[in-house]
């Protein structure tokens, strides 16, 4: 049996289940590819918020990376929470020299307003790991920190977006989720503009969203996609996957990953 395609994530661990890695490798699995991990952190994290966070050692993160890549190879790269200058710089090092299209979450803070990037890690961010992004995903609180823009309308989507495309990606998927209305994204590459638009769901439990979009996205283009094809695939299942979110603990619940794997048997 041949195996599926291969896509690897970069990020941190995230101790609840619905973020993170672990949101990476459910949202790999149910979209059909084969996820694999590079740890960039330990979170002690739950519903309520993040109570501590521990980076790796650079050369734990790039011995996992390369253990991976020279073995088994991979279709894709995902990357989400890096943390410290070091370790941007050195992931952004490792998948500059990997053939592959690569997912750039610009992770700098968590759904609960923990900051899970330091300060001077921006800067390496803006060098070094956006130009080697085919997408870069990030969300309006992230465009702001790093372009400064501040959006608070659809009509200024396309500000951010060429803000972010000034440092390099090819794409960029910005996500206007923190607006009033329904949830609406821009991708663009300065060139093409593609625009997703879906209803805003009345569900709190959103843990994880950006993560499962980005690794969605990643899973799809593994698959063969373009990257719009890819991005308007992964919009419908992180909609579907918001849907679905649940409650877990005293704060703010995961969306479901398994949404359309489980359909009709939760709770059986």
């Amino acid at each position: 049996m041949n195996a599926p395609p291969r896509v690897l994530a970069v990020a941190g661990s995230d101790s609840g289940g619905g973020a993170g890695i672990q949101a990476d490798l459910k949202t790999m699995l149910a979209l059909g590819v084969h996820g694999m991990s590079v740890i960039t952190a330990v979170t002690a994290q739950n519903s309520l918020g993040v109570q501590g966070a521990w980076p790796l050692p650079v050369e734990a993160v790039r011995a996992q990376y390369r253990s991976v890549v020279d073995d088994i190879g991979v279709q894709a790269v995902k990357t989400g929470m890096l943390a410290s200058a070091e370790l941007v710089d050195a992931v952004a090092e490792l998948i500059a020299g990997t053939d592959a299209p690569v997912v750039v979450d610009p992770v700098g803070v968590s759904k609960h307003g923990d900051s899970l990037l330091a300060a001077e890690a921006l800067d390496s961010v803006r060098r070094r790991l956006l130009p080697a992004a085919t997408v870069a995903t990030p969300n309006l609180d992230e465009v702001a920190q790093l372009t400064g823009v501040q959006v608070e309308s659809e009509e200024q989507l396309k500000e951010a977006a060429a803000a972010v495309l000034a440092y390099g990606p090819k794409w960029v998927l910005v996500k206007g989720g923190h607006l009033t209305g329904d949830a609406v994204d821009l991708l663009t590459d300065g060139g093409e503009e593609h625009w997703f638009r879906a209803p805003r769901l009345d569900n709190r439990h959103t843990h994880g969203t950006g993560c499962t979009l980005a690794s969605a996205i990643a899973s799809q283009l593994a698959k063969g996609q373009s990257v719009p094809e890819a991005v308007a695939a992964a919009k419908e299942y992180v909609t579907g996957a918001i849907a679905a979110g649940f409650a877990l603990g005293g704060g703010i619940g995961p969306v479901d990953h398994g949404w359309a794997l489980m359909r009709g048997t939760r709770g059986a």
